[in-house]
């Protein structure tokens, strides 16, 4: 069986219940390895004792989302070096700038991302990247600092004209079972179109649901259990018109060259 590969959820989440079980019907499911990413500076400790404990299974980001930009205290981009320094194969994330939300303002977000750009940049770590509705300001952010070579725009949902400007950057672009809901068919139909060599595959959990029909492992209240990510790659590769267990491979190739 070939193994799937997670490049973004967020395991220390408490809306999950508990990582025990949940890596349990993650790895019984079929997925072999994922990458844990923090949101805030509060996340930081939790994501670093999971990887800790299952270093064969997780690897860790240790970022701040933007939506949380506005909780960075002082001296923030300090002790994420000295994180970082500790975890020498951990990445940067997750970051970025969103304008789907009013609070914090892009003001907030934007020097808060740029750090972590410039963090990413300056200590050859990947970098996953949130972008919704902030494309002209995501742009203007690598004009004042060009990203690492190898980021990750996490649940892509931007247009093909959008990815083919970011591709020559460095970007790869994973597909989360959210947009599976077939009012989002225009983003399956960008991931047709995107190089397979930058296509990683995501559950964001417990975030990005995917649609009833593609749900494996149910938990309450709606959330996304990550051990659907077979599913939602199952699906993916019946709409890529590939077999599953190429696309997992494939997957799995590319997110060992993006976050290596």
């Amino acid at each position: 069986m070939e193994l799937w590969t997670d490049s973004h959820n967020h395991l220390q989440d408490p809306r999950l219940g508990g990582s025990a079980n949940i890596i349990a019907g993650m790895r019984d499911a079929g997925v072999g390895h994922c990458v844990v990413n923090a949101t805030c500076e509060a996340d930081w400790p939790a994501v670093e004792a999971l990887a800790l404990a299952h270093p064969d299974f997780i690897s860790p980001a240790f970022g701040i989302h933007p939506w949380r930009a506005h909780t960075a205290t002082h001296g923030w981009q300090e002790r994420l070096v000295k994180l970082l320094e500790k975890h020498p194969t951990a990445s940067i994330g997750e970051c970025g700038l969103d304008q789907w939300v009013e609070s914090p303002p892009l003001e907030i977000q934007r020097p808060v991302f740029l750090d972590q750009v410039r963090l990413a940049r300056g200590m050859h770590r990947a970098l996953t990247i949130h972008c919704i509705k902030a494309w002209g300001g995501l742009f203007e952010t690598f004009a004042e600092c060009p990203p690492p070579p190898r980021f990750l725009m996490h649940s892509f949902g931007g247009s093909i004209e959008i990815a083919r400007r970011l591709l020559p950057l460095g970007a790869y672009f994973s597909f989360s079972g959210y947009f599976l809901h077939a009012r989002k068919a225009a983003v399956l139909e960008v991931f047709r179109q995107l190089p397979r060599a930058r296509i990683l595959l995501e559950s964001d959990a417990p975030d990005m649901l995917p649609p009833e029909e593609v749900i494996s492992h149910v938990l309450p209240q709606k959330h996304n259990h990550p051990a659907n990510l077979p599913a939602i790659g199952k699906s993916l590769a019946t709409a890529l018109g590939i077999m599953p267990e190429e696309l997992a491979r494939l997957t799995r190739t590319n997110a060992g060259t993006m976050f290596h």
